[in-house]
């Protein structure tokens, strides 16, 4: 991996990472359209970089973070789940991402999701004596934190997946969103962490490039998603999920149809 590769996809998770379209997805995909082998480098590279644009909403919500004690536990409750299920699939979860195919697959059932997702949990109007929740309890944070688990397979994508929860438990789209990006927090962190532990476990090591690589990929993935999340936020709370559907099936059909035709991906 260069550095033209690094700044490829540290872009492509910035602007990914909290978009309902699976930042990992989108990086496997990107991976085999510039070539590059999975190597157990490669693969680490696609986690680590997650931590400079998680540490985006850190920048744009700080606040928040020093709201009250209760919100820490409530993201505690909501991460839970996946180290359960993050500890028993983890073999499983690093095969599945090498597969292009999957990938496919899940971008294209996904998108028919949010397709339908906001006829499926309209939002609660006020006016006509609604009662929208714009700050989840702890029986919701639990279940955001079940939805998260069926993002182990690559393209569901985290943030959709818990988006999804949120709604399903009467958030509106912006506490839905807003909560996706809390607990990507811990949920990335340890990922990095656990995916750091297993290289060097494995007898990996980490040179002087490589450190200055991930260091370079992190900071290009932090300023591109400080951009997107502020985007995304204000589109989303406006209009909805149907366009990133939209966009996931068309990605997802043609990432099918040029496998299922045997046409090369590796074309940059």
């Amino acid at each position: 991996m260069n550095y033209w590769h690094a700044l490829l996809l540290a872009i492509v998770e910035g602007l990914t990472e909290f978009l309902p379209v699976s930042s990992t997805g989108h990086m496997i995909i990107a991976s085999a359209l510039l070539g590059i082998p999975p190597t157990a480098f490669t693969k680490l590279y696609l986690v680590v970089i997650q931590l400079g644009a998680i540490l985006s909403v850190l920048v744009v919500y700080w606040k928040r973070f020093f709201q009250s004690f209760d919100f820490y536990l409530k993201l505690l409750v909501a991460f839970l789940p996946i180290v359960v299920v993050g500890a028993f699939l983890k073999k499983y979860i690093d095969a599945l991402l090498e597969s292009v195919t999957t990938v496919g697959v899940t971008l294209l059932l996904g998108g028919i999701v949010l397709v339908f997702i906001d006829r499926l949990f309209p939002q609660e109007d006020p006016q006509e004596g609604g009662h929208p929740v714009t700050n989840p309890g702890w029986r919701e944070a639990f279940v955001i934190g079940l939805f998260q688990c069926i993002a182990v397979i690559p393209g569901i994508s985290r943030s959709a997946a818990t988006i999804i929860g949120g709604l399903s438990q009467k958030l509106t789209r912006r506490a839905a969103a807003e909560f996706a990006f809390f607990l990507a927090m811990p949920t990335m962190a340890a990922a990095a962490a656990k995916d750091l532990l297993d290289y060097f476990q494995e007898g990996h090591t980490l040179d002087a490039e490589q450190l200055k690589v991930l260091a370079f990929g992190n900071v290009v993935a932090f300023v591109v998603a400080l951009l997107a999340i502020r985007l995304f936020v204000g589109f989303v709370a406006r209009y909805g999920f149907r366009a990133f559907g939209i966009y996931r099936i068309i990605v997802g059909g043609l990432l099918l149809l040029m496998l299922a035709l045997n046409i090369p991906l590796e074309l940059l």
